[in-house]
């Protein structure tokens, strides 16, 4: 009742405005805006995990008691803004294949926050790449094979807090759906780190660090200005271990857990605005809870969760413009069960948060839709494109929704505009401490972004 009370009072403050200003607005469209929020706010209330459209409600990236956390890596004010400079922080990406690459590249290389922390094309590119966003290319000294290119695209870091379990096959992290999958961590590295009793997210990253040719020690933190500020975030390590990329690591997850799309209209309308949203998008939620029936996987806080399905789209190594994913039975093909070796795993893939989800223009983990349009048909009409799932691992919750064009239109509206944080760039620092150019700093990107 306080959620309807609250927007009902927005409606009235609406139409006070609206009479003294003489604008002109009917009566019905008041009534039509005020009908809609009594839908959604029913719609919502009836598949929210909590029976309350509450559950939906993000905390502030400034409320750290709120956030979800990892006991083990505790959010605090000093390694948030450590992790934050480390993230765009080019002057620790040592480790490259080549010398003209190093120095070049960051996490924010491939997660840019202007296009929904996501690479802007096929896939991301870090070492090996010259060019910012989808202007981000080989670097001419490279081959395909020295490329730190990924077989899966890159996931959306934003409320990535809420996220128990991460990578498209939720292979990090030794809780949540890895509980009973102990046999298989020692396999392959980066899932051996799932031991060190980490959530997903700090379990990703202390691989990630690695995988993507970073160095972190004492020297270069001196070097660049940035020991002071490890001091603060982790004295608890003695100072042997506290310059890392394990401690790097914690630093930049603890950012990452700030991450968080506060400033979304669906946000404002669940805080009690309702001109927060427009009607289109109004009337796009209300499919959203309920006829298109997106709910029915999209139902975590972040509008993602942690079930699993195979919905048949392309893989990377199947998309004309992949780079060094030329292998049709890589890991990441097989999806969950890349990871767990059951065959009732095989081709299915985590259910990704969807806010911004609208800031690039590819989708799905092989990029196998382009468009936001494109990734509703294949929805709606819900027929696999890729040969190689097999019909048994098809998800049972991939069924037509038999939307009409108005009704693609409208659940699109929600999608790009009531689901988009217009203000996500306000994660990004306005420098980093070695001075280098963000989020990239070879020649191309340094001449693209004016910050030679």
């Amino acid at each position: 009742m306080m959620r309807i009370i609250k927007h009902t009072s927005g409606l009235m403050a609406l139409l006070a405005i609206i009479i003294f200003t003489g604008i002109g607005c009917t009566e019905d469209t008041i009534d039509q805006s005020a009908a809609l929020d009594f839908e959604l706010e029913k719609q919502i209330a009836r598949y929210s995990p909590s029976g309350s459209s509450d559950f939906y409600i993000l905390p502030r990236e400034t409320e750290l008691d709120k956030i979800p956390q990892d006991p083990k890596n505790p959010l605090t004010p000093d390694k948030v803004q450590l992790g934050k400079f480390l993230f765009f922080e080019t002057g620790f990406g040592l480790d490259s294949k080549h010398n003209s690459g190093l120095g070049t590249y960051s996490c924010a290389s491939c997660h840019i926050p202007e296009k929904g922390f996501r690479p802007d094309a096929v896939q991301g590119i870090a070492d090996g790449g010259m060019g910012y966003a989808d202007f981000r290319e080989m670097n001419p000294d490279y081959t395909e094979a020295d490329l730190d290119v990924q077989e899966a695209r890159p996931l959306n870091l934003i409320n990535v807090a809420f996220v128990k379990n991460t990578g498209w096959n939720g292979q990090f992290g030794g809780s949540g759906t890895n509980i009973g999958t102990e046999n298989v961590w020692d396999e392959r590295l980066e899932t051996r780190r799932n031991h060190l009793g980490y959530e997903g997210l700090e379990t990703q990253n202390i691989q990630g660090l690695r995988t993507h040719r970073m160095i972190i020690n004492k020297f270069l933190t001196d070097q660049l200005g940035y020991t002071e500020m490890f001091d603060k975030s982790f004295p608890e390590y003695d100072s042997d271990n506290r310059y890392s990329l394990i401690t790097g690591s914690l630093a930049i997850s603890a950012y990452l857990r700030t991450v968080i799309s506060t400033d979304a209209p669906f946000q404002e309308w669940l805080r009690g605005d309702a001109s927060a949203m427009t009607l289109e998008e109004k009337k796009g939620a209300v499919l959203f809870f309920g006829k298109a029936n997106c709910n029915r996987c999209h139902y975590n806080q972040n509008l993602g969760s942690m079930e699993y399905h195979a919905l048949g789209v392309n893989d990377m190594d199947q998309h004309p413009e992949s780079v060094n994913a030329n292998n049709p039975i890589a890991r990441r093909n097989l999806g969950r069960g890349g990871f767990t070796k059951r065959d009732e795993d095989m081709f299915k893939y985590k259910v990704p948060g969807i806010y911004n989800i609208c800031d690039s223009e590819h989708f799905f983990h092989g990029s196998s839709a382009t468009t936001i349009e494109e990734l509703i048909e294949y929805k709606n009409i819900a027929v696999k494109e890729n040969p190689r799932v097999s019909d048994d691992n098809m998800s049972p919750k991939f069924t037509s929704l038999n939307l009409t064009e108005e009704e693609k239109t409208q659940l699109i509206a929600f999608l790009a505009r009531g689901l988009k944080d217009p203000n996500i760039t306000r994660f990004q620092p306005d420098f980093v401490m070695s001075g280098n150019c963000i989020p990239n700093n070879d020649e191309v990107s340094q001449d693209f972004l004016n910050c030679n």
